[in-house]
């Protein structure tokens, strides 16, 4: 330690520089951990449409690395906030499970919607891959 002062104290009577901190390989790794930390986190993907989900007692809560599709009460088919075709679902689950193949697609089903419909949306699904499937519903308050 003593030497470094004895050295640092030469320096600056020879008009030497002052040591510096470098702060870009700080910041360069923020950045790194930033992107490490966006690419591993699972998103919800949302259906888009606002629904009156059907009442059940044992409804449990998953919405980690999920494919929402919603159906509305007329029918109409919606994923990521557009309103798709039956015959798409199919493709979309594909490219959904393609990104993670461990996720998850939900049916989020308005009350009035069709059961056909319902079973369509899910026979869709297990066309394409999907393993866990499931239908929305809410817990009814007590």
């Amino acid at each position: 330690m003593l030497r470094l002062r004895s050295r640092l104290s030469a320096a600056n009577r020879t008009g030497g520089e002052e040591p510096e901190i470098n702060m870009a390989p700080l910041i360069d790794m923020v950045f790194i951990l930033l992107i490490f930390f966006l690419v591993t986190t699972s998103f919800v993907r949302e259906s888009g449409v606002k629904v009156d989900r059907p009442l059940a007692s044992t409804a449990q809560s998953k919405e980690k690395g999920a494919l929402m599709v919603g159906v509305r009460a007329d029918g109409a088919l919606f994923i990521d906030h557009r309103q798709v075709d039956l015959r798409s679902v199919r493709g979309l689950v594909e490219r959904f499970l393609a990104e993670d193949p461990k996720g998850a697609v939900v049916i989020v089903a308005d009350r009035a919607s069709a059961t056909g419909r319902v079973i369509e949306v899910l026979d869709q699904a297990r066309l394409a891959g999907a393993r866990d499937v499931a239908v929305a519903a809410k817990r009814p308050s007590s």
